[in-house]
């Protein structure tokens, strides 16, 4: 008796600082003995007002008497061939709260043959834990699937089905393979052998083009984030699937785009010249022939303004050529100073004394290409002057930063944009002024040379001044996409 005594003492002690919920019941269910954690997990303020009563009253109907079923098997058995037995239940405390759990009855150790211990395991969090995992899956506006270590996929939510064309019901249960060309397979399950033994969140096929096999039997373009998902029966794995087929049509697009203007202004400006020199080099014959006879003054006349528009052909060219080239991004970047950026910027922009600046930072240093920003800089408030319409007046340049950019604002106080002409005056050759020099290339230029870095630039009519008020938006964080250009 005092051995026994003894024994269920120990028990006590082992189970009172469990980190779950236990009792100890006999063969009719009558509770004997309850931790704080099941006390806690049932609404009782205390485990000793669970004495004496029946197991059976936190469980549904059925469960109640599957439970009481279960202990008249477990009880006719031997002490030592005495079943385990566990099951995932909703139990219902006080105030009516329900809770998921999962039950295991198991013998009690020591002496005890006429006394089994009932585990009550809460499944609350790891069900709100499954359901949120659930409700991310699903709305995630990438394609994700969820496979076990054969490669069967276990789950699939809706944007990865229309990606590839199939209803889920036909994906779950398949193997993966059938979303991959014929040629990737053996390779993949190569991967998927080494992944395993060392699972690692990662991109999958980095440095190469990866593709899908829609149920068409196109293929598609796309991209794939692997991480391994924590699963206590076995391995589970979730890919991100991203289809990039309107990205890659874009980016072809774009590289074709730029190919043909640089081969069209190559070729332009070749064919161009040649005839140009010619013209230059007749009117150059022509007036030494006529050197030495009186020219009436309109002849003359004429000649220079054959000269001057020659030049300025040859500047168009000029022009082309450099705006083609305002498409290729300089890669070498350095830390700026604004503050430095902006002094260098006046003073090669030639701005009068009759001009007023006002300089406002309020950012940090950038690392940025320093050629491409400087010269739109320069360009812009080289233009506030040029189409002022003033010989005097008030520019004001000003930096802040936003999200990920810095934004560089260049006002003036002329006359503006003419309302209208706001997106007009970037495309090339536009002149925003008719009475200005120049032939319209700078704002063009300029704005292709901010696009070709990520950036972009915009005007607004009036502005803070009332005149034009340019603002470039240059990134300050490049976006790994533009690094990978």
């Amino acid at each position: 008796m005092t051995v026994a005594l003894q024994n269920q003492a120990d028990v006590h002690v082992a189970l009172t600082n469990a980190p779950i919920g236990a009792m100890i019941i006999d063969e009719a269910g009558v509770i004997s003995w309850a931790n704080q954690a099941l006390a806690t997990l049932l609404g009782e303020p205390n485990p000793s007002t669970l004495r004496l009563t029946l197991a059976f009253v936190w469980l549904p109907q059925d469960e109640a008497e599957l439970l009481r079923q279960m202990l008249e098997v477990f009880f006719a058995a031997p002490v030592e061939a005495r079943p385990s037995w566990t099951r995932v239940v909703t139990v219902k405390a006080l105030e009516g709260i329900e809770q998921t759990v999962e039950l295991t009855l198991t013998s009690s150790p020591g002496e005890f043959d006429k006394r089994a211990i009932l585990y009550f395991q809460s499944l609350t969090r790891q069900t709100i834990a499954e359901k949120r995992f659930s409700q991310i899956f699903e709305n995630l506006p990438l394609g994700a699937l969820v496979v076990d270590s054969r490669q069967r996929i276990v789950q699939v939510n809706a944007a990865l089905a229309g990606e590839f064309g199939y209803p889920r019901e036909e994906l779950v249960g398949q193997s993966l393979e059938m979303l991959l060309p014929p040629r990737y397979r053996e390779p993949h399950r190569e991967h998927v052998t080494g992944y395993v033994q060392a699972p690692s969140s990662r991109m999958m096929g980095s440095g190469r083009d990866l593709t899908g096999l829609h149920r068409s039997g196109q293929e598609i373009p796309v991209e794939i984030a692997l991480t391994r998902l924590e699963n206590g029966a076995q391995p589970m794995f979730m890919a991100i699937v991203s289809d990039i087929s309107s990205r890659k049509r874009g980016e072809t697009a774009l590289q074709q785009t730029n190919a043909q203007l640089e081969e069209f202004t190559y070729v332009a400006s070749h064919d161009l010249r040649s005839p140009l020199r010619g013209i230059a080099d007749l009117v150059t014959w022509i007036r030494e022939d006529l050197s030495e006879t009186e020219l009436p003054e309109d002849v003359q006349h004429n000649f220079d303004r054959i000269a001057l528009r020659i030049a300025r052909a040859e500047q168009m060219i000029d022009d082309l050529l450099d705006y083609a080239r305002a498409g290729v991004r300089d890669r070498h970047t350095e830390t700026i100073h604004p503050a430095e950026l902006i002094d260098e910027a006046l003073s090669l922009a030639l701005v009068p004394d009759s001009f007023r600046i006002e300089i406002d930072l309020q950012g940090g240093d950038i690392t940025a290409p320093r050629a491409p920003l400087a010269t739109s800089l320069r360009n812009l408030i080289g233009n506030a002057v040029k189409h002022h319409g003033g010989r005097s007046g008030r520019i004001r340049i000003a930096m802040r930063e936003e999200g990920r950019f810095s934004v560089f604002t260049v006002d003036d106080d002329g006359k503006g944009v003419t309302p209208g002409n706001e997106d007009r005056i970037f495309k090339l050759f536009h002149r925003a002024s008719p009475g200005t020099s120049g032939d319209g290339v700078g704002l063009a230029f300029t704005r292709r040379m901010i696009n070709a870095h990520g950036g972009m630039v915009t005007v607004q009519s009036p502005g803070a001044l009332g005149g034009a008020s340019f603002e470039i938006h240059w990134p300050r964080i490049l976006l790994k996409e533009n690094e990978d250009d």
